[in-house]
C-alpha cells in the first residue's frame, strides 16, 4: 500500500475478534471489536475495523469461525451438518464507493443516523446503477448495502422518498460540512458557476415551467439547476430554480451563499457570457470580483466605439483596459475553422433541399411554387442562415434559386473564433493569462453537467414532484458526482470508463456462512487481479469478513403487468 509519505510499505494483516470487559459504578460494560494487527516497517500495529458488540453471539461465533478457516474454506466441508455456505450479495462496488464517500467526507457530512445512512445509500446506488428510488431499493436486494453501511433496520422506496425531504432540509449543513472537511480554513479565492436545465416527466413538479431548454426536448416542462464549484472544479453547492428562471437571476443567491454559508470575505466569481451582467456586477459586495465573457453584439459595440480593434484578435491573448475594466481578447483559429465549416455544411444542406424542391416542381405541374418557397425559407430560418441567405423564384418558369448577401456574410464571419473576457480584477491580482485560463476553467462545470445529466448519473428525466424531493434528488446527484470525479482520477491510467470499473467491482460477491441454530456472517473471497488493481488505485483494503444483517429491504410497488408482458 502507499503510505501518506509516498513510500510503498508491505505488511501482513491478521484479523481477530477482541472481547473487552470493563466496570464502572458497579456496572459491567462489554464490547466486541473486529480488529486487525499488522507489521509495518518492523513495528506491530493494531487498528479497529468494526464494533460488532451489537451482533448476536451466533454472529460473533460465525465470524470467529470464518477467521479461523480464512485460508482454506475446504476445512469447513467437514462441518456440513453445522455450517452451510451459499452465494452472498455483491459487495465489491458497494465497498469501494462507500470507502470513497468516506474519504471525501460525505459519510461524515450526512451523519450516522438512519436518515444519514439512507441518504448515503441513495448516493451509492446512483453511482452504481442510476434510476428511481424504487430501483435503489431493488439494488439493495442484490448488493450488500445493509451489511456495509451497518443499517439496523430495513427500508422501502417510501423511506427513500421521505429521505429526500430530509436531505432538502439539511442541505446547507451538509454542504457546509463537506466544504469545511475539504478546505479547512483555506477559503477559495475563486468560484466557478454555471447553470443548466433538465426536463421533467409529468406536469406537476413544483419547479416545473417552460423555459429555454438545453436538453433539446421540446414540449416538456423543465427545472433550472445551478452548480457552484471551487477553483479546482470540485462541486461545492447546488441549487434548483423554476424552469423559466433566467441565468442572471440565479447569480445573486450564489454570492450570498459564498459569503454567508461558506464565510468568504474576498472571492472572484467566474460565469459564462450572459450570466454576470451590469445588474449583477452592481450588486456584488465589496471585495467580490467577477470574470465573464461578453456577447458578439457587445464586441461589435466595443469595436464601433474604438475601445478594441480587430487587429488585436490573435492566437495569443491581448488585453485592453478602460475605466478600470479589463478586456482580454483572443481569436481561436481552430474554432474559427469549425464555424466556417459548419456554415458551409448548412449551405450545402439548403442547396440540396432546394434542388429536391425544384425537381418536385418540374415533375408536378400543379404544385405551387409559393408553397415550395415557404418550405425552403422555413428551413433557412431553422438553420439560422436567414440573415445572409434568401430564396427567390424566377418570374418566368417554375424554379427556385438562392440569394446570398456577401456583405452581411463577411460581417458575420469577421468575429468567427473571437471572444472577449471581461473582469474587474486588477493586473496585480491576476495577470492576463490568468484571467483567460480561469475563464476556461468553466469547462469543468460543463463536464460536471454532462456527467450529471447523461451517461453516469442521469439527473434527468425527473419524476419527483415536491419541492423538497426535487432539491433532495439534485443534491444526491451532486454528491454522486463528487464520487464519480474521484473514481475517474484514480482509474485514469486504466483503459476503462467509470461505469465499466463499477461493473467490474460488482462481480465480486461475498460467501454467506451460516452456523446451525446460531448466526451468520459473510466472507469476502480474494478478488480477481483486475478487481484488485481497481481497489489498489483507490487505496482501499477489503475486509475479510463482515457481520451479516438480514434486514428486510422490500419494494411496495411491484412490477406492472405491462412490464411483465414486455419481459415475455
Amino acid at each position: 500500500f502507499a503510505c501518506n509519505y509516498g513510500r510503498v510499505c508491505y505488511y501482513t494483516v491478521v484479523m481477530h475478534v477482541v472481547e473487552n470487559k470493563s466496570s464502572s459504578k458497579k456496572k459491567i460494560y462489554r464490547s466486541t471489536l473486529l480488529r486487525e494487527s499488522y507489521r509495518e516497517n518492523g513495528k506491530v500495529k493494531k487498528r479497529t475495523i468494526a464494533n460488532i458488540s451489537h451482533c448476536t453471539p451466533g454472529e460473533i461465533a460465525a465470524i470467529k469461525l470464518a477467521l479461523k478457516h480464512k485460508d482454506d474454506l475446504s476445512e469447513l466441508g467437514s462441518l456440513k451438518e453445522s455450517v452451510a455456505l451459499q452465494e452472498g450479495l455483491s459487495v465489491g462496488a458497494v465497498w469501494a464507493v462507500y470507502q470513497t464517500a468516506k474519504k471525501l467526507g460525505i459519510e461524515k457530512a450526512l451523519g450516522t443516523s438512519f436518515a444519514g445512512k439512507l441518504a448515503l445509500w441513495q448516493v451509492i446506488a446512483r453511482v452504481i446503477d442510476q434510476g428511481s428510488r424504487l430501483s435503489a431499493v431493488r439494488l439493495a436486494q442484490s448488493h450488500a448495502a445493509c451489511d456495509v453501511l451497518t443499517l439496523l433496520r430495513g427500508f422501502d422506496e417510501n423511506n427513500l422518498y421521505e429521505n429526500l425531504e430530509w436531505l432538502s432540509k439539511n442541505q446547507d449543513e451538509i454542504e457546509k460540512a463537506l466544504f469545511v472537511s475539504r478546505r479547512g480554513k483555506a477559503l477559495p479565492q475563486l468560484f466557478l458557476y454555471d447553470v443548466t436545465s433538465s426536463y421533467l416527466e409529468g406536469e406537476k413538479n413544483f419547479f416545473g415551467d417552460y423555459g429555454y431548454g438545453r436538453d433539446g426536448k421540446k414540449g416538456k416542462k423543465q427545472i433550472v439547476i445551478g452548480l457552484l464549484c471551487d477553483e479546482y472544479g470540485d462541486a461545492v453547492s447546488t441549487e434548483v430554480f423554476h424552469g423559466n428562471t433566467q441565468d442572471p437571476k440565479t447569480f445573486l443567491s450564489q454570492v450570498e451563499k459564498a459569503g454567508e454559508l461558506f464565510g468568504c470575505k474576498s472571492v472572484t466569481f467566474v460565469g459564462d457570457r450572459g450570466m454576470i451582467k451590469k445588474a449583477q456586477v452592481d450588486n456584488l459586495p465589496e471585495h467580490f470580483h467577477y470574470i465573464t465573457a461578453i456577447t458578439k453584439p457587445q464586441i461589435r459595440s466595443l469595436i464601433k466605439t474604438g475601445v478594441i480593434q480587430m487587429e488585436l484578435f490573435d492566437k495569443e491573448v491581448c488585453e485592453v483596459e478602460e475605466d478600470g475594466i479589463r478586456y482580454v481578447l483572443r481569436r481561436n483559429p481552430i474554432r474559427a475553422d469549425e464555424m466556417a465549416q459548419t456554415r458551409l455544411s448548412k449551405l450545402h444542406c439548403i442547396e440540396n433541399f432546394l434542388q429536391n424542391k425544384n425537381e418536385y416542381l418540374s415533375e408536378h405541374p400543379k404544385a405551387r411554387v409559393t408553397t415550395a418557397q415557404k418550405e425552403v425559407e422555413k428551413k433557412i430560418r431553422r438553420l439560422k442562415l436567414d440573415k445572409w441567405l434568401s430564396v427567390h423564384s424566377k418570374e418566368q418558369g417554375r424554379e427556385l434559386f438562392l440569394g446570398q448577401d456577401d456583405k452581411v456574410l463577411k460581417e458575420m464571419s469577421l468575429l468567427d473564433g473571437c471572444y472577449v473576457i471581461k473582469t474587474d480584477l486588477s493586473a496585480e491580482e491576476l495577470d492576463t493569462e490568468g484571467v483567460h485560463d480561469r475563464y476556461k476553467d468553466l469547462t469543468e462545470v460543463e463536464r460536471a453537467f454532462r456527467d450529471c445529466k447523461t451517461v453516469h448519473l442521469e439527473v434527468r428525466p425527473i419524476h419527483v414532484r415536491l419541492e423538497s424531493s426535487t432539491r433532495g434528488h439534485v443534491l444526491v446527484v451532486m454528491l454522486s458526482y463528487m464520487i464519480i470525479r474521484h473514481l475517474r482520477r484514480a482509474w485514469e491510467k486504466f483503459d476503462m470508463t467509470v461505469p465499466e470499473g463499477i461493473a467490474q467491482l460488482s462481480t465480486l460477491c461475498s460467501v454467506e456462512m451460516k452456523v446451525k441454530d446460531q448466526g451468520a456472517c459473510i466472507k469476502i473471497p480474494r478478488p480477481r487481479e483486475n478487481t484488485q488493481k481497481l481497489f489498489k488505485a483507490l487505496k482501499i483494503t477489503l475486509p475479510i469478513v463482515l457481520p451479516h444483517r438480514k434486514m428486510r429491504v422490500v419494494t411496495r410497488k411491484k412490477l406492472t403487468k405491462q412490464r411483465i408482458n414486455n419481459l415475455k
